[in-house]
């Protein structure tokens, strides 16, 4: 949430804010939320939220705790596979509090299965993960793009580690966090002169439960988790990460030792790599 130059606002606007990270995230913004448009760079008197999540239920009591915490909150149901619904968003956040100072592109699906075990009348789930991983953000920030523009403001794109090195039984997400990757290390560039600052933050694995309702092979939801997940990093915790990133404008947020290991000896020693990535998978999901 960055001042324009004409601007007393600080419009914030978490997509997916429904999600478990979302809703943390949320959460660690409440006690700060008084001085949080000062803190951003803004000179609102009162930081301004909008909430956006498919089920609109999942938002009823963070969005009252914000007002609570003297924030005005606007929640719109939206469902990101949809560009018409994320349109409509953009423009009611605009209409609501004439324009946006930071985006944070929060929504995904998870998904596990080995590719050779997905029929050839499944793999329409591959381009529902896409629609929602990576299109969605893409629709969002296209929307978005001008206001974002007037304000020198900020992107936030919640990418994971599975963009970074491909996962065994894991082509589809894997496939939607390079994408979303490639497109925001672009944008990034071509925003860099009009002073708009591009996020992107790696989770590894995160304490929710998205995997398991992630898609199998069939199209359908898990029902459990592919990964190992001793381990997992709480989610307040990922929240706290993503939310200093974007206050301090920072390129990315790689949140595990681990993955910032991985990332560059992959282009020393990929087999290593390889190796680390299987060890990561529960044994009977194994590639066989």
């Amino acid at each position: 949430m960055t001042r324009s130059r004409a601007s007393t606002h600080a419009a914030f606007l978490l997509v997916a804010a429904g999600t478990a990270i979302g809703i943390a995230g949320t959460d660690l913004v409440l006690p700060a939320i008084p001085s949080l448009p000062a803190v951003l760079g803004g000179t609102a008197e009162r930081a301004q939220l909008v909430l956006a999540a498919r089920k609109a239920a999942n938002l009823a009591s963070v969005a009252q705790a914000c007002r609570e915490a003297q924030a005005q909150v606007l929640v719109v149901p939206t469902d990101v596979s949809d560009p018409a619904q994320c349109r409509a968003l953009i423009e009611q956040a605009v209409q609501q509090f004439g324009g946006i100072d930071t985006l944070i592109n929060n929504a995904g699906v998870s998904a596990h299965a080995l590719f050779s075990d997905v029929r050839s009348e499944d793999l329409h789930w591959y381009e529902s993960v896409m629609r929602t991983n990576f299109w969605g953000s893409v629709w969002c920030t296209h929307a978005a793009l001008p206001h974002l523009q007037a304000r020198r403001g900020r992107i936030v794109a919640v990418s994971s580690l599975a963009g970074l090195v491909g996962v065994p039984g894991r082509t589809a997400y894997s496939a939607s966090k390079f994408a979303m990757n490639g497109f925001f290390e672009a944008l990034r560039a071509e925003l860099k002169p009009q002073g708009v600052s591009v996020t992107l933050a790696y989770p590894g694995v995160v304490d929710t439960r998205i995997r398991y309702h992630g898609y199998n092979a069939r199209g359908e939801a898990a029902g459990r988790s592919g990964l190992k997940e001793d381990g997992a990093k709480p989610v307040a915790e990922c929240a706290r990460l993503i939310l200093a990133g974007m206050q301090h404008r920072q390129r990315e947020v790689v949140m595990t030792t681990r993955g910032k290991l991985g990332r560059w000896l992959k282009l020393l020693a990929p087999g290593v790599v390889e190796r680390m990535v299987l060890a990561a998978l529960q044994d009977d999901v194994q590639p066989r």
